[in-house]
Formats: C-alpha cells, sequence, structure tokens
C-alpha cells in the first residue's frame, strides 16, 4: 500500500503537539518558580536589612567605647599623648563636633528600630535615640564630652563629617593639655 503526503503530516503531528506542550509546560513552571523566588524575597529581604543595620549599629556603638577608652588613656597619659585608631564607615556617617564636644554616629534610612522612637537610651558612655521617618529609622548614637574635655578638629572648634568609605579612615587622637579646666583632645583625619 503506498502512503499519500498528507498521511505523513499527521502521523507527525502528534509529535510536534507533544514538543510544543513541554515547552509551554517548561515556561509556565519556570515563571511559578520565578514568581515564589520573587515573594520570598519581597518578604525575607527587608528582614536582612533589619539584621544588617543591627549589625552595624552594635558594632558602631563599640567603635564610640572604644574612642571613649583610648580619650581616658590619652588624658591619664597627659600632655602630647598621641594614639591612631582606623575607622570604617560602611553605613551612614561619623560626626566630629568641636562645638558641642560631641562625637555622632548617625544611620539613616535603616528598618531596625533600636528603641521606642523619641526615647533615649544610655548604653555606656553613649546616648542612642531612635527617630521614626515614614517606615524607615534614623538611628543617632551620641558620646557628649562637653563637660569633660575641649573637643577640636584640626585645632579648631568645628564640625567635620565622615561619610560612607571604602577605605577605613585613619584618625590622629591627640591629647593638647588643659584649656580652662578641660583636656583639650584634638582629632585629625588622615
Amino acid at each position: 500500500m503506498k502512503k499519500r503526503r498528507g498521511d505523513r503530516i499527521s502521523t507527525c503531528l502528534p509529535l510536534i503537539q507533544t514538543r510544543g506542550q513541554v515547552w509551554v509546560e517548561t515556561v509556565i513552571y519556570t515563571l511559578i518558580g520565578f514568581m515564589i523566588i520573587g515573594a520570598v524575597l519581597s518578604v525575607a529581604k527587608p528582614k536582612i536589612e533589619e539584621i544588617r543595620d543591627k549589625t552595624v549599629i552594635e558594632q558602631s556603638r563599640g567603635i564610640l567605647e572604644d574612642i571613649n577608652m583610648i580619650l581616658i588613656s590619652i588624658v591619664q597619659g597627659g600632655a602630647g599623648n598621641k594614639r591612631v585608631i582606623e575607622l570604617g564607615v560602611r553605613k551612614g556617617s561619623l560626626e566630629i563636633d568641636g562645638v558641642s564636644d560631641k562625637l555622632i554616629f548617625e544611620i539613616d534610612n535603616s528598618r531596625y528600630t533600636y528603641s521606642q522612637p523619641g526615647e533615649n537610651i544610655t548604653s555606656g558612655s553613649v546616648i542612642i535615640n531612635t527617630e521614626k521617618i515614614g517606615e524607615y529609622n534614623v538611628i543617632t548614637l551620641t558620646s557628649n564630652y562637653g563637660g569633660k574635655y575641649n573637643i577640636t578638629y584640626n585645632g579648631k572648634d568645628e564640625l567635620k563629617t565622615l561619610s560612607k568609605a571604602s577605605t577605613p579612615y585613619k584618625i590622629f587622637i591627640s591629647n593638647k593639655g588643659k584649656i580652662n579646666n578641660k583636656t583639650n583632645i584634638d582629632i585629625v583625619i588622615n
């Protein structure tokens, strides 16, 4: 019996439909997988950012405590005593406020709520404040030396801000002696 041309096409048609069906199913399953991954990430990403911000805040608090210990050591060592520290700022900014004699570390756009908004918490020599702005928080860590030391930046009572940087800052802290019964602590960034 002779096969006709039309018979050949009709026998191949189910094979073509099966291949097409496999590709359609593959695309649909891939899209479903992407949707599930997207849903998981939309829930997990804010939590990951919150944990990362908490770590940065705790490290910043520790850095301010370490600087406080260095200041105490420099004052006890007397005039002319000097220390060098390397400070990395990964998120936020560090303000050296020579006018108010404070060191202020501020982290904005934080998902982590350290304390009740508007409430100050004291941890060692550091005062921590949380301010809620929309869905994010601004966390401010402050070391106030107004009663003990006269903090200066590069020999002047001025404000210097160290912002986020890929390389650590090299900070020189030195005891310049007493002025008006306060120890003059000079901070220089190199």
